[in-house]
């Protein structure tokens, strides 16, 4: 299979990449590797992506330089090179960001998706799984949160571009038959992950012997998924798209557009984390209790029952092996 990456020099798009390489696949990988976080660490993904897929891996991977929300462009940047399928991972991310820098996410994560999807409907791709967010939950107290749920009330300005993405996705499905599977990721972490996500930033600090601020005086529930049961669903998504038989499918549409919670289906609390940080550190944690954050959700918990039934999605790594892992590589990675 040829599979287009985009955000590759991301954490999960990096993930990915990894498996699919490690399966045979071919992948071209699409990042314009921004400075939003340290580009030293995308460059060393990528660098390994290069080495996985080089020649020992008979050239499979491909890099391409662009930016996906300057539509001309990025046809010019992939003309001449062939792919079955997509995975739309690039996005901005971060839900605080989003708050003092709200035209980063109308260029990326709304006319990036629009391109992409555009780039699927002309080149007449097999499939196309593209990342939603947890996020899109908003302020909804009912738990867990099922695909079913209405999400029509996003509190900060990333959640609602990732449900318009989720409209634009419907729309395509239902003028182009395009097959369209979104993904609602909950909270991931693991090695290779995002220095500006807690996970690292609190190993940071903790090793520092610096402040950790902990939003909601503490009282915050995270479903924490790791990498690996992320990458999972990711590939049981895109190995399977979503059939044009007029069926009711994950979300409610009748078109070739599915959608799922990709979680670890256990709301962890905040502290409970800390505790396991401190004991692979080896240091306790300067703690900095501080208020709620304008965007910020108390709890989040995947319901994950549509997933498990269309793909046999059963996530394995708990909190206590799965943040070990990272601190692992976390310590491997600063020659700790």
């Amino acid at each position: 299979m040829k599979v287009l990456v985009t955000g590759a020099a991301g954490f999960i798009g990096y993930s990915l990449a990894v498996k699919l390489l490690a399966r045979g696949d071919s992948v071209i990988g699409l990042d314009m590797v921004n400075d939003y976080y340290d580009v030293t660490l995308k460059e060393a993904r990528l660098a390994r992506l290069r080495e996985l897929g080089g020649a020992s891996g008979n050239g499979r991977f491909t890099f391409v330089r662009q930016d996906f929300s300057q539509y001309e462009p990025l046809v010019e940047s992939l003309n001449g090179l062939e792919f079955d399928r997509i995975v739309h991972l690039g996005a901005q991310a971060g839900v605080r960001y989003s708050i003092t820098n709200p035209h980063a996410y109308l260029h990326s994560n709304l006319a990036g998706h629009l391109n992409m999807l555009e780039i699927g409907r002309h080149r007449g791709v097999e499939n196309m799984v593209y990342a939603s967010s947890s996020s899109v939950y908003g302020g909804n107290t009912k738990l867990p949160f099922a695909v079913e749920d209405r999400v029509d009330q996003p509190i900060s300005l990333y959640a609602a571009t990732k449900k318009a993405d989720e409209l634009m996705s419907e729309t395509y499905a239902h003028l182009y038959r395009l097959p369209l599977t979104g993904l609602r990721f909950f909270t991931v972490y693991g090695p290779w992950g995002r220095p500006d996500m807690m996970m690292w930033i609190f190993a940071k600090n903790i090793a520092a012997g610096q402040p950790i601020p902990v939003f909601n005086n503490g009282d915050m529930y995270r479903d924490f998924t790791y990498i690996d049961d992320i990458i999972a669903g990711v590939i049981a998504s895109l190995d399977n798209p979503a059939p044009d038989d007029g069926e009711v499918k994950a979300g409610g549409s009748t078109k070739p557009h599915r959608l799922y919670n990709i979680g670890n289906h256990s709301s962890e609390h905040l502290m409970r984390v800390v505790e396991i940080l401190e004991e692979q550190i080896g240091k306790k944690a300067i703690i900095d209790f501080q208020p709620m954050q304008p965007g910020d959700v108390r709890q989040s918990f995947a319901d994950i029952d549509a997933i498990a039934r269309d793909h046999g999605y059963a996530p394995t790594t708990s909190i206590d092996v799965g943040v070990p892992k990272f601190i692992e590589w976390y310590k491997e990675y600063h020659g700790i």
